[in-house]
């Protein structure tokens, strides 16, 4: 199964390079406020914007890279995604941002920019295709509803609306993960080499965007996990705009899912311990219902650290897009990537990691139901159970964002029929 995927971390040391191959020569490039937009024509159109689709880049570190966005539409999966649009006579137009950490909300007056440029750029009346990928569904969602209420804005002359494996119901990364990695900030963040990788993991998690993504978080080890204030005022947010643009077809994929079949990652499992130079008898376990110790952290000639949760439901091991960290590693997903930063301070990690687990449920990315329902999560989902008009969950639960043949023809189809 392929798992590199569009958007989660970026790389894992600040400033680091990317690994991806470069990605062809944009026909033109616009420089938006908070952002940058690579235009790549249809081969059908004679380099002329006639039939747009603008898909947005979500979450990472610092800004967009072009390389890492094309190589996940195009060269990761087993589907070319922009060769297949520009064989229909689309334009393709990708959306990416000077900060992908910033508040949604911030990202979504770029995404306005964009759509604005595109519709004085391009040549007869042709309707618009917007979407985007995990946070960049989020991003253009908010865009097109604020562009319907605000009088200020133009009409956006769109007519559907896309996102693939978007959190439209929340994100979910392990409690126990987020807990060890503020622990461990807090402990080496000034140490060489390592301190820069945790410090730029516990910033990420408390980054505006993650913050308002996250249906759980905690901003230091100790805390209680529940929805930050930034997600709150998101939500209020959203639902002023009436929580989705009106006048558009509105569609989506999930990388998971839809007959309610897990993962496979069991419940109050021992996802990842170690022992060594600086952590004494440190684990992490698989979240479960009910009252938990979800990790124990002990630094070296200290007291251990028990954090625990209550009432949270099984959902690591939930049916969905999989958590997935591109680095110098590899993808080492959620509980893999604990077992990398514990290597990295010094410790021998037992061999028995669980790596991965559940990131962006299917009810989330379809928009079919709380993931903080227990019941909902492991529940088949039916059409008539979504806020979208029309919705593909993939074959098996795989990698965030991987573009398959599966979910990427199904919405080439949608863009075309929808004409």
């Amino acid at each position: 199964m392929s798992t590199t995927v569009v958007d989660v971390w970026g790389p894992v040391a600040p400033g680091a390079r990317s690994s991806f191959p470069p990605a062809p020569e944009p026909h033109d490039e616009w420089a938006l406020a908070g952002g940058t937009a690579w235009v790549y024509y249809s081969p059908l159109n004679r380099r002329q914007l006639i039939r747009p689709v603008i898909l947005s880049d979500g979450f990472s570190s610092g800004s967009s890279n072009l390389d890492q966005l094309w190589h996940g539409l195009e060269e990761n999966g087993d589907f070319r995604f922009i060769s297949e649009l520009h064989a229909t006579g689309r334009d393709v137009i990708i959306l990416g941002y000077d900060d992908r950490t910033a508040s949604i909300t911030a990202n979504a007056d770029t995404a306005i920019d964009c759509i604005r440029r595109t519709i004085a750029e391009r040549v007869g009346r042709s309707r618009l295709v917007v979407g985007g990928f995990s946070m960049g569904g989020l991003v253009t969602r908010y865009a097109l509803a604020k562009m319907e209420q605000d009088p200020m804005l133009p009409d956006h002359e769109t007519s559907l609306y896309l996102s693939y494996d978007t959190p439209h119901h929340g994100a979910w990364l392990p409690v126990a993960l987020q807990a060890f990695t503020h622990f461990a900030t807090d402990k080496w963040g000034d140490a060489p080499g390592v301190g820069p990788v945790l410090r730029q993991f516990s910033g990420l998690l408390n980054s505006p965007a993650a913050k308002q993504m996250a249906r759980w978080h905690i901003e230091k080890a100790g805390d209680t996990p529940e929805q930050a204030s930034e997600r709150l005022a998101f939500l209020q947010a959203l639902d002023e705009l009436g929580g989705w643009p009106r006048n558009v077809r509105r569609i989506g994929v999930a990388n998971g899912v839809d007959t309610g079949t897990g993962n496979g990652v069991k419940a109050d499992a021992t996802a990842v311990r170690c022992n060594g130079e600086t952590l004494t008898d440190t684990w992490l376990k698989t979240q479960a219902q009910g009252e938990q110790e979800v990790a124990r952290l002990q630094k070296a000639g200290e007291d251990p650290v028990s954090v625990r949760t209550s009432g949270l439901p099984d959902i690591d091991g939930a049916p969905g897009g999989l958590f997935t960290a591109p680095s110098p590693a590899g993808d080492p997903g959620s509980f893999g990537l604990a077992a990398l930063l514990m290597g990295l301070l010094g410790n021998e990690v037992d061999p028995d990691v669980i790596t991965t687990s559940c990131f962006i449920p299917s009810i989330s990315a379809v928009a079919a139901g709380e993931i903080s329902d227990q019941k909902a999560l492991y529940q088949p989902i039916t059409p008539d159970g979504s806020e979208l008009d029309a919705f593909l969950c993939a074959g098996r639960n795989e990698g965030h964002t991987t573009m398959t043949e599966e979910l990427g023809a199904w919405i080439v189809n949608e863009i075309v029929s929808g004409e």
